[in-house]
């Protein structure tokens, strides 16, 4: 799933007809948001069971009871760059042990006989 801050695409902006009415602001397909917060959801239809986001770029208005609309996070795809890509990778060299920890011994093997 996703983590606050983290950048995302839009990869689906096909909406049911009239939900322009209860936002201000829709997502576009193709376009990057950065992730405000992650909330459990619920359908058009007020099933719950799904993940809603909430994008640092919209704001949208509250429904009846103080809460904003999110959208469902299936809309979204992380956004994969180079630098993401190469904070992940890294070299066996660069793992450095803890001050603290005690260096790795075999045990000795004692035959069970």
């Amino acid at each position: 799933m996703f983590l606050p801050g983290q950048a995302v695409v839009c990869i689906d902006d096909a909406f049911p007809l009239g939900i322009q009415l209860l936002y201000n602001q829709l997502p576009k397909k193709g376009n990057t948001y950065h992730i405000r917060d992650l909330v459990p959801g619920c359908d058009f239809n007020a099933n719950h069971g799904e993940v809603a986001v909430y994008l640092t770029e919209l704001k949208n208005p509250t429904n009846k009871v103080g809460i904003e609309r999110g959208f469902k996070a299936e809309r979204f795809a992380p956004l994969e760059t180079e630098e993401t890509e190469e904070e992940d990778i890294f070299q066996l060299d660069e793992v450095l042990p803890s001050p603290n920890q005690k260096p790795l011994r075999s045990p000795d093997l004692v035959p069970s006989w």
